[in-house]
C-alpha cells in the first residue's frame, strides 16, 4: 500500500499508482504518468519530493545523494521524431557533459574545479520498438583549501574532493518531445547499486498520448 504523502504526490503530479495488471518486480513500485506518456519502476521505499520543479523527483531515503527525476522538453519548442535526432549515443553524451560543465554544475565560487567524463554511451531498442539511449557520466567537484585560488593550477596545488557522483541517463522520444530520466548516485555506490539502477533504467518507457 502507498503511503498517504506519496500517493498524494503521485496524484498531484498526474502520476498514477501501479495497477494490478502492471505488477512490478518484488520490492519495486510502478510510476505511470498517463498525462505525459511515460512510466518506470523504482524501489518502493524511494520517496517523492514535490518541490523539486521536475515532472517527478524521487529520493532514496537511505542515501541523500541517490535520487532520480524525469524531465520533458516543452511541446511548443521541440520537434523530435526519434532519439536518434540527437546524433549517436556518444554525440548525446557529449552534449550532456557540456551541459553539466557549462550550466548545471558550473560554480562561480572561488577555488572550485568541476570535471566530468563519459563512462558509457549506448543505444538499445526496447520491447516497445523504440530506441533509447543509455548514458553514464561521472562528475567530480574539487574545492581548494586556498580561498583565493583563481586558476586551475592553484586549485590543484591545494585541493580536496567535495563530491564524486555518477549520473545515469535514459533518453527517449515520443509526442515530438525528448524525455529524460536521470539517476544520480555517489560513484562509490555506482557498482554496488548497479542492479537497482539498471532495473530502473531498463523499465523506462515513453509512449504517444492523446492531446
Amino acid at each position: 500500500m502507498l503511503s498517504a504523502p506519496l500517493l498524494a504526490a503521485q496524484l498531484g503530479s498526474g502520476v498514477a499508482p501501479a495497477m494490478a495488471f502492471q505488477a512490478p518486480p518484488a520490492g519495486y513500485r510502478l510510476f505511470n504518468d498517463k498525462l505525459d506518456g511515460y512510466s518506470f519502476v523504482c524501489p518502493e521505499n524511494w520517496l517523492a519530493v514535490t518541490s523539486s520543479g521536475n515532472d517527478i523527483f524521487l529520493r532514496n531515503p537511505r542515501s541523500v545523494e541517490e535520487n532520480l527525476f524525469v524531465d520533458i522538453t516543452s511541446p511548443s519548442s521541440s520537434r523530435y521524431k526519434s532519439v536518434e535526432d540527437l546524433g549517436s549515443p556518444k554525440d548525446a553524451a557529449n552534449r550532456l557533459l557540456d551541459q553539466y560543465l557549462t550550466k548545471e554544475f558550473m560554480s562561480t565560487r572561488l577555488g572550485i574545479a568541476r570535471y566530468g567524463e563519459i563512462v558509457s554511451a549506448d543505444s538499445r531498442t526496447a520491447d516497445d520498438g523504440r530506441v533509447y539511449y543509455d548514458i553514464a557520466i561521472r562528475m567530480t567537484s574539487y574545492g581548494s583549501r586556498n580561498a583565493y585560488a583563481a586558476t586551475r593550477a592553484e586549485v590543484l596545488k591545494d585541493y580536496q574532493l567535495e563530491w564524486d557522483r555518477t549520473l545515469s541517463t535514459v533518453l527517449g522520444v515520443a509526442n515530438n518531445r525528448l524525455y529524460t530520466l536521470r539517476l544520480q548516485t555517489p560513484t562509490a555506490q555506482y557498482q554496488p547499486d548497479n542492479s537497482t539502477l539498471r532495473s530502473i533504467m531498463d523499465s523506462f518507457r515513453v509512449r504517444e498520448v492523446d492531446v
